[in-house]
């Protein structure tokens, strides 16, 4: 089955406002930049995001942050936007504060139809017991807080231990960045863009995947595919400005060995 789809607005056209979506990427490593544009563009409001993070104030989920279409983020770290932390300590923002492992595996869960896990991290925190505030009033009041999780000793290698009950994450949409993608929609993900990218496209009803360089059937080893096209249902091919604009969440510098002027670190 051709996966492939005309444009980026295609393949967005049909998320609807309240729609919840699973977004691939950490910091801005991987992210489905071209997608998130589209949908920016698409006008879709009150939007749950699962990510690892919301980008930051002018790139990635930080655009439709800015513009106000989220709703409601289940993620693991926001430190570096500067407009999330503004939105949700002033109300108009819910967070649900996830442990980025646990994050990780209740949305590979979601994606391997299974509702719901035992882990031990989170025990003894706010994470098991509840209180953590998901969102605030304009006057810094908790008005909405985590409920308490199920609590269970199981016996292990090293004694009975305690574990807290995690639900697995579906979404209604996943949308991810692969660096080679086929028409059938699998997918290969090329170093740390191998991040939240095959959780994401796992745990989305439908998945939308823009891929940098699309090749046919049958070219992809398959000992190589990170995500098999089965859990994609389209796939948008970047042009090459597309695939190369890709932005550097932190930029550092240090002298050049031997020269005494400064190279950049860091990557996209």
């Amino acid at each position: 089955m051709d996966k492939v789809v005309a444009s980026a607005a295609e393949a967005v056209a049909d998320i609807g406002s309240g729609s919840s979506l699973a977004v691939g990427g950490f910091g801005l490593c991987g992210i489905p930049s071209v997608l998130i544009e589209a949908l920016l563009e698409q006008g879709a409001d009150e939007l749950e995001a699962v990510s690892n993070n919301c980008g930051v104030d002018e790139w990635g989920l930080g655009k439709l942050l800015y513009a106000k279409r989220i709703r409601r983020m289940i993620s693991s770290y926001v430190g570096e936007n500067k407009e999330f932390a503004r939105q949700y300590l002033h109300g108009e923002l819910e967070v649900e504060l996830t442990p980025q492992g646990t994050l990780a595996e209740r949305m590979r869960a979601g994606g391997s139809g299974i509702p719901a896990f035992f882990t031990a991290t989170g025990v003894g925190t706010q994470v098991a017991e509840g209180g953590l505030p998901w969102r605030y009033d304009t006057e810094g009041n908790v008005t909405v807080a985590s409920p308490a999780k199920e609590v269970r000793t199981f016996e292990t290698a090293e004694g009975a231990k305690d574990f807290v009950l995690e639900t697995a994450i579906v979404a209604d949409f996943g949308l991810v960045r692969a660096w080679k993608g086929d028409r059938h929609g699998n997918l290969v993900f090329r170093d740390s863009a191998r991040n939240f990218n095959p959780l994401a496209a796992m745990c989305g009803r439908v998945t939308v995947a823009e891929v940098e360089h699309l090749v046919e059937p049958g070219e992809l080893d398959p000992n190589d595919v990170h995500t098999p096209g089965v859990f994609v249902q389209r796939v948008v091919a970047l042009t090459p400005e597309q695939a190369a604009d890709k932005r550097i969440e932190k930029r550092t510098v240090r002298p050049r060995p031997g020269t005494g002027s400064a190279q950049t670190e860091g990557g996209a």
